[in-house]
């Protein structure tokens, strides 16, 4: 498979957002945020209908764009606390994708932006390595300022709130560093399963950690093996890669239960 260009390319983005994926996805479990990333892949289809409506090649900007005005408005609306958080956040996502699918599907012109819903990692250019390279490189400088933070903010919001942790704009932070990562990466790996891509190697990682450092960092190798054997799978059995590296990761989260059992038995 290594004779082909495009094989590299998606080679080299499994190295680059696997770690990114799995770092981000495990304060997003401890967050209790799992529904707001899907939240935000799924209203990528609004940005899509936004960029095509302002005529752009690449809706990437628009969707950006819009999944951090949708961020906002989740974290506004919680913090006026006038419904629960997941009430807020599936009102919010439900309006968006209606308006979405609505505006792509005016004149049945939605079966061209189908490719979104389940992804091409291996249409994968340089120059949206480059592209993933810079936000990896943004998201780790605010990961190393910020990570004491995010952690008490994540475990204990009482405790942060003591410490003049101001509540509010960590949630914001987070909320657009989750929206514009998942937006970037949803042309690659689909609408329909980034969410899982997201969640499911920090969940397995909870399985098989005793401490938050080393819950991160078994994420990060869980993401990263899985997205080599899925890009590898899907080469060999042509199937969509995106679908494939998820399926990895859900057998890597069962085998989770059966090796913690195994382990806590031997203690």
């Amino acid at each position: 498979m290594w004779q082909y260009d495009f094989m590299k390319l998606a080679f080299f983005a499994i190295l680059i957002v696997s770690p990114l994926f799995a770092m981000l996805g495990s304060m997003v479990v401890q967050n209790k945020m799992s529904f707001f990333s899907d939240a935000m892949g799924h209203s990528a289809l609004t940005g899509i209908a936004l960029g095509a409506c302002f005529g752009l090649q690449d809706p990437l900007f628009a969707m950006i764009l819009f999944a951090l005005f949708l961020a906002g408005v989740i974290a506004y609306l919680q913090k006026k606390g006038t419904a629960s958080p997941d009430t807020i956040i599936s009102i919010v996502m439900s309006s968006a994708v209606s308006l979405g699918i609505v505006m792509l599907s005016r004149g049945g012109g939605f079966a061209k932006y189908s490719t979104y819903l389940i992804g091409d990692l291996l249409s994968v250019t340089t120059r949206d390595i480059y592209r993933m390279l810079i936000v990896s490189a943004v998201f780790y400088v605010i990961w190393a300022i910020f990570f004491n933070r995010l952690s008490l903010f994540s475990t204990n919001k009482s405790l942060a709130r003591s410490r003049k942790i101001p509540i509010f704009f960590t949630q914001v932070l987070f909320s657009a560093i989750v929206a514009v990562i998942v937006t970037l990466c949803i042309q690659w790996i689909g609408i329909l399963v980034i969410n899982s891509l997201l969640i499911l190697p920090a969940a397995t990682a909870r399985n098989l950690s005793k401490n938050l450092f080393g819950y991160s960092w078994i994420a990060v190798v869980i993401s990263l093996i899985s997205g080599i054997i899925g890009l590898f799978i899907s080469f060999k059995a042509s199937t969509a890669t995106g679908a494939t590296i998820v399926l990895v990761l859900s057998a890597f989260y069962i085998a989770s239960f059966a090796i913690r059992r195994l382990f806590y038995k031997a203690l």
